[in-house]
């Protein structure tokens, strides 16, 4: 028999919040599954902070500027202004579904953006890295960028038959342009990125994109074009003192993570984490630390690029129409159970196959069959008083008990690991093979045959316990991931509001819980993980 009473440590943190970002989207098209991917992953970072007793800042928004959002308002036949008031709505709603516990929702048609990026731009100016010079080359539209003649070929479209110039990176279409325009002297940062990369090798996660983020820059890197003649982009942030050209969309673009940290006052810059899909790095890990060195500004600390969601193995295409509708799937599963499958099994390195079978599966599984069946035995039998368990506050001597109190004592320690590792997914499975375990910890220790046996309530009751504590550790764990589902969780356990945070998860820590807050419910329809309406 052993007792467990142990306190644990606050961690110390600066006063500067913790601030992580995901990328703006653009609003020329509704939002997919990869937006809501973004969305989670940024925010169960943010909370885990939080957990860990830091202030987090989360800031989120859209790209309103640029040329692919003028041609989709031309094509809509809209004024470009009312066009992006209508459609960054769908955006900010996705958030708010999702229960993304954003800060900030940025807007980049808004003027207190267009102050930072003008401000951004004199300052380049003023120190030299703005120059005017003849442009020509590939732009592409659709990516909002230029590429040299070695990163375009000619290319066929299978649907139509039509050949055209397409980017080798992306597949998108690009025209050929020639236009006098701003360049910044972004090949005089060559030397001071590659160093900056050597400094800070975990700059880029996972390491694999930052290898090639360094072969790029080692090859070689030209000066960029950041404006475009007025007559060809209308909409967006005029060049200050120049309203012939128009700043060039990822520049203005990249700033509004330092709009709302609160440039050009230092405020909670620098970013600890930007969160982005692999198709922007280029932008985020070359052009964006540029810009900033070129202003003597500190770069973000880390760039989490994670991998896309295809379907069937394929691409997801807005033109071949095997897109997923974010809102669809929240409607269907709600917000934690799409939470979870996005962030259980979605890709850091390698891209994840998107199927309403995998979700069913998860939630079968992992949610229903295991977290959802193990809070239900415990706080819903007749047969014995989780409360008095936790009073008792001891374990049994046997193998089964002793090692998965090991298990538990080094879960949290385990889990954020992965998290300071930018590794949701592995600290998600972690959690969830602590479950699993735990259930096969209850059905060796088949508590109901002692439950009638008043000569072994002490047995039963550290039984119980040991079952407890594992459901009140990765309740807690679990919170980042699935809010509500968690604080229903820990409210069935009993645990106080004031007891859930990261400080708390150390094994034997909590002996005032127990007794449940809410209605514990009875059947499957009331339970913490409720049966599916449909598995089709």
């Amino acid at each position: 028999m052993r007792k467990f009473f142990r306190l644990t440590g606050t961690r110390l943190y600066s006063t500067k919040p913790y601030y992580v970002t995901t990328p703006i989207f653009y609003v020329n098209a509704a939002p997919h599954v990869g937006h809501l991917y973004t969305l989670v992953l940024t925010d169960i970072l943010k909370r885990w902070q939080i957990l860990r007793g830091r202030k987090a800042i989360l800031c989120t928004g859209t790209d309103e500027h640029g040329m692919k959002v003028q041609q989709a308002a031309s094509k809509a036949g809209q004024d470009v202004r009312v066009f992006c008031d209508n459609n960054y709505r769908s955006f900010e709603t996705l958030a708010k579904q999702a229960e993304i516990d954003y800060d900030h929702f940025i807007r980049t048609s808004k003027p207190g953006h267009r102050f930072a990026v003008q401000h951004f731009w004199l300052k380049l100016q003023e120190k030299g890295f703005i120059y005017v010079s003849k442009h020509e080359g590939w732009y592409s539209v659709s990516d909002e960028a230029f590429y040299p003649p070695s990163a375009v070929h000619l290319t066929l479209d299978p649907a139509t038959g039509r050949k055209f110039m397409a980017a080798m990176e992306t597949g998108k279409e690009v025209e050929w342009t020639s236009e006098n325009n701003y360049h910044f002297r972004l090949s005089a940062l060559r030397d001071r990125l590659l160093k900056f990369y050597e400094q800070n090798p975990k700059f880029i996660v996972p390491a694999s994109r930052m290898k090639d983020v360094v072969q790029q820059v080692t090859a070689g890197l030209e000066d960029l074009s950041v404006s475009r003649p007025v007559e060809r982009l209308s909409w967006g942030i005029p060049v200050p003192d120049d309203t012939s050209q128009t700043i060039y969309v990822w520049l203005d673009a990249l700033i509004n993570y330092l709009t709302k940290a609160g440039y050009p006052s230092a405020g909670i810059w620098p970013a600890d984490c930007h969160v982005i899909g692999k198709d922007i790095i280029r932008f985020h890990c070359i052009y964006w630390p540029a810009f900033l060195m070129a202003l003597d500004l500190p770069l973000p600390r880390q760039v989490l690029t994670h991998a896309h969601w295809t379907i069937g193995r394929a691409k997801m295409s807005k033109s071949t129409g095997n897109v997923v509708n974010p809102f669809f799937a929240l409607d269907r599963f709600d917000a934690d159970t799409m939470r979870y499958y996005l962030a259980h099994d979605g890709g850091i390195q390698d891209d994840s196959s998107y199927d309403n079978s995998h979700i069913i599966e998860r939630y079968k599984k992992g949610l229903q069959g295991s977290l959802g069946n193990l809070v239900s035995r415990v706080v819903r039998s007749k047969g014995w008083n989780v409360r008095r368990a936790v009073e008792l506050h001891e374990t049994n001597n046997d193998q089964l008990a002793t090692e998965h109190v090991a298990r538990l004592t080094v879960l949290p320690d385990e889990v954020t690991a992965r998290m300071d590792d930018l590794n949701p997914s592995l600290a998600i499975k972690t959690i969830m093979d602590s479950v699993y375990k735990t259930n096969e910890y209850m059905q060796k220790s088949a508590p109901w045959d002692l439950a009638d046996n008043l000569r072994d309530v002490r047995h039963l009751d550290r039984i119980i316990f040991l079952c407890a504590e594992s459901i009140r550790i990765t309740g807690i764990l679990l919170q980042p991931v699935m809010p509500s589902r968690m604080k229903m969780l820990l409210d069935l356990i009993g645990v106080a509001p004031d007891a859930r945070a990261l400080q708390n998860t150390g094994f034997g820590d909590d002996g005032h819980y127990g007794k449940p807050m809410v209605d514990v419910g009875k059947g499957a329809d009331s339970a913490l993980f409720p049966p599916l309406r449909s598995d089709f």
